[in-house]
């Protein structure tokens, strides 16, 4: 049945209206301000104010400098922002950071130096793509040179403590070799090889006057970044109680073995604990026995 010539009329006028409706809207809203035209994320986001002077392992570093205080800034902006990344490293920071405190002051090395390994790894017994391994990342070749057992059923990179001294020794060495802790840090992070060669062919002295590749460039100002962040979180926003980080892993029997372990699972049993928490509390057991040669031994740690 054909409408009324009334009701034709009004759905014509009716569309019309709506048109011009959309069109005001539409022509309304690009005059408004940006923040009024869009809800807010709910965040406020703001550059960060660099201090006047930063030092690392003691050394000051030539902040007054728009490059050096440029790069800074992109690392202390990149960790203050990646959030979930940079409260795991605080809370991790609590597992390991006594453990490196001990022994760097055992050994001489400056405190600021444990950061290498949040910039290296994490604080996690990461893989690289290179091969490197453990929280302080390396190589099978190097890890052998610097005492730590590799082989088929341990993986001493994994060890925090004996990959931690192995640390300290080769830093200890780069610095005696660059003359600074800073280059010493480069080299740990590019070879001492290349770095040597970067400087002989740059002409230069010191980590930021050279031109290194974009890893390099910009380790050491990651390594700044997370202390200035990690070691004053509230000032960057991440607020966390102690008790919200992990613990260190500190309630423990030792237990030397110095024959061969065909089940580790059977062994963690009869000590009363699981597969897992064996391997938690002794990462660096790789395999599921462990064959051991004779005339050695090993402790395995056991919790409580």
């Amino acid at each position: 049945m054909e409408k009324p010539v009334w009701i034709k009329l009004s759905l014509v006028a009716g569309g019309m209206l709506l048109g011009a409706l959309a069109v005001f809207i539409l022509h309304s809203s690009e005059d408004l301000p940006f923040n009024n035209r869009y809800d807010p994320l709910p965040q406020t986001i703001h550059p960060i104010k660099l201090a006047d002077k930063y030092d690392f392992a003691g050394e000051n570093i030539p902040i007054d400098y728009f490059d050096v205080s440029e790069r800074l800034e992109r690392e202390l902006l990149l960790n203050s922002y990646m959030h979930s990344h940079t409260l795991l490293h605080i809370k991790l920071a609590q597992r390991f950071f006594p453990l490196f405190e001990r022994i760097f002051a055992e050994q001489g090395i400056p405190d600021d130096m444990k950061y290498l390994a949040v910039a290296e790894s994490s604080l996690r017994n990461a893989v690289s793509y290179a091969g490197a391994k453990g929280i302080w990342q390396f190589k099978e070749e190097a890890a052998k040179e610097l005492d730590l057992e590799v082989n088929a059923f341990v993986d001493e990179r994994n060890h925090p403590e004996k990959a931690s001294l192995a640390a300290c020794k080769y830093l200890r060495k780069m610095k005696e070799r660059f003359g600074t802790w800073t280059l010493a840090a480069a080299a740990y992070n590019m070879g001492p090889t290349a770095l040597q060669k970067a400087l002989a062919e740059q002409k230069e002295n010191n980590y930021y006057d050279l031109n290194l590749s974009e890893e390099t460039n910009r380790y050491v100002f990651r390594i700044v970044a997370m202390k200035e962040i990690m070691a004053n979180p509230e000032k960057f926003g991440f607020f966390i109680r102690k008790n919200e980080c992990y613990p260190e892993l500190t309630k423990y029997d030792l237990v030397t073995v110095s024959t061969s372990i065909p089940d580790l699972a059977d062994f963690a049993h009869e000590h009363n604990i699981t597969y897992r928490q064996l391997k938690l509390y002794n990462p660096w057991l790789i395999k599921s026995e462990l064959q051991i040669t004779p005339g050695k031994q090993y402790e395995i740690k056991i919790p409580k």
